[in-house]
């Protein structure tokens, strides 16, 4: 009788962790190998909305990795490879709420939204911390931070081989609503980093 408890509590448990549900898994294959992430839509609902909405308009195909910095972060899904060899950054939708205070840490292998320095800027363009970077955690530098929508569940290794390619300064086209101009960027990876395709592989 006096396991009886213990038993029912053990069962509650197993119970309990059978109604998590796992997110949306999406596989970006790029140039240099495939990443399969895993979305949090129960902590970063609208970040997830957000980045799917993209993907289902095939926003990100011929995208770039456009900033890689070592021990820090791969940052991509803005700017696309033109025919002409030109790297020139896309119209976007409006942007979002950060969802920062979601309670999801920028550690090693997670997606998280890029943003200007206004907390409420981010639109299509992520990035991968390639180290635990505590300090664009909330509330960070500004008292908010950076959000985190997903973590990578496969090909960490692509994420790492692409971190270490050899970056340059490079002149890409960098846009302000409807107007385009020509601005020197630091960090731009020497071979270029394509993003080749973004695919929902599960609901």
């Amino acid at each position: 009788m006096h396991f009886k408890p213990v038993t029912l509590a053990i069962s509650f448990f197993f119970g309990a962790c059978t109604l998590v549900q796992a997110g949306p898994k999406v596989l970006i294959k790029t140039s240099h190998g495939d990443i399969k992430v895993e979305l949090n839509e129960e902590k970063a609902p609208l970040s997830v909305k957000n980045f799917l909405s993209y993907l289902n308009d095939g926003f990100f195909n011929g995208t770039v990795f456009h900033r890689v910095m070592p021990n820090f972060m791969i940052q991509g899904g803005g700017f696309e490879l033109k025919k002409d060899g030109v790297i020139e950054q896309k119209p976007t939708k409006a942007p979002i709420e950060n969802e920062s205070k979601n309670g999801l840490k920028n550690e090693r292998g997670t997606l998280a939204m890029a943003r200007t320095p206004d907390p409420h800027s981010a639109t299509a363009q992520f990035f991968i911390n390639h180290k635990d970077n505590t300090d664009l955690d909330y509330p960070s530098f500004d008292g908010w931070g950076y959000a985190v929508f997903g973590k990578v569940i496969e090909g960490l290794e692509v994420v790492d081989k692409i971190a270490a390619l050899p970056t340059t300064s490079k002149t890409l086209v960098a846009r302000r609503g409807d107007e385009t101009r020509e601005a020197e960027m630091e960090d731009v990876p020497e071979e270029n980093v394509v993003i080749e395709s973004v695919k929902l592989i599960t609901e």
